[in-house]
């Protein structure tokens, strides 16, 4: 072989390297879209529970928020929470559960168990801000805490785990590229 075409064939080599990189790393992104999007969502979810939180001391007004408009990010948060849970459910869930019994709703679904327990929680948390929008003197720095308190753990732990099944390399062990792209997210 001559030393031309040496050089011509470590060219094209070289050249086809980076092709086939680029399109192992655009095979990746589409494994960990669903991921990806659900830490973001997520991590939102955590900024809000946790803003909601420190604010909770009265400090709101220090914001600019009276305590009308705090009470209304808390039910927002609320309504964002509960949104995201009943489209999981319904469009999201259903899909991975054929594969991955975690989302399944039935005694497996440790998903959807969570959500049965963060929805107490919220539930409390719905209570308490009508009755302090209908009386707002007997709002209570302590007892909005403690509500929060009684589903954070709840509410974070199932935050990230969901996230820490979701990377595309464990849907590789349940389903296929098409299966996920399949997904509507």
């Amino acid at each position: 072989m001559s030393s031309d075409s040496l050089t011509t064939s470590q060219e094209s080599s070289q050249s086809i390297q980076p092709i086939s990189n680029l399109a192992a790393a655009r095979e990746e992104r589409k494994w960990n879209k669903l991921s990806e999007k659900m830490s973001a969502f997520h991590e939102w979810f955590k900024e809000e529970f946790n803003t909601l939180y420190e604010l909770a001391d009265g400090s709101f007004t220090r914001q600019g928020l009276s305590l009308p408009r705090y009470l209304d990010t808390a039910k927002a948060m609320n309504h964002h929470l509960t949104m995201h849970h009943t489209l999981e459910e319904r469009h999201i869930f259903p899909i991975l559960a054929r594969s991955m019994p975690k989302f399944a709703n039935n005694d497996d679904g440790a998903h959807i168990a969570s959500h049965r327990g963060i929805h107490e929680g919220l539930e409390k948390l719905e209570k308490l801000v009508t009755k302090w929008k209908d009386s707002p003197s007997t709002y209570s720095p302590a007892d909005m805490r403690a509500c929060l308190d009684s589903f954070r753990d709840v509410l974070f732990h199932h935050l990230d785990e969901e996230v820490a099944d979701l990377p595309g390399e464990n849907l590789k062990k349940y389903m296929t590229l098409a299966d996920v792209e399949a997904l509507p997210i």
